[in-house]
């Protein structure tokens, strides 16, 4: 079992760039593949990246690809997203998440999850 606590989140103005972090109990991080999902008011939660065990390999959503990057420290434990030029329709409630695999992007794939980290970025 996992325990995963987001940081990191605020508000930001269009452009700028924002860095979440993830923080993992346990030390059984690295076996885990890991994800980032997000959730605006009055829509579903959606994919936004995924990353392999050993961060080798890493997956993204259309709509954050070239801009999002999503990274692991497994020596420290820690989950990264840095988030570049962002843009209002970013703001949501993000989410960092463990599973046994990165490849798939269904929240239901994902087993553990964290309370998430509220990101606002305003026009």
């Amino acid at each position: 079992q996992v325990q995963l606590v987001e940081s990191g989140g605020g508000l930001v103005q269009a452009g700028g760039s924002l860095r979440l972090s993830c923080a993992a109990s346990g030390r059984t991080f690295s076996s885990y593949a890991m994800g980032w999902f997000r959730q605006a008011p009055g829509k579903e939660r959606e994919f936004v990246a995924a990353i392999s065990w050993s961060g080798t390999s890493t997956r993204y959503a259309d709509s954050v690809k070239g801009r999002f990057t999503c990274s692991r420290d497994n020596t420290k434990n820690t989950l990264y997203l840095q988030m570049n030029s962002l843009k209002p329709e970013d703001t949501a409630v993000y989410y960092c998440a463990a599973g046994s695999t990165w490849i798939l992007s269904s929240a239901a794939a994902f087993t553990y999850w964290g309370q998430g980290t509220q990101v606002t970025v305003s026009s």
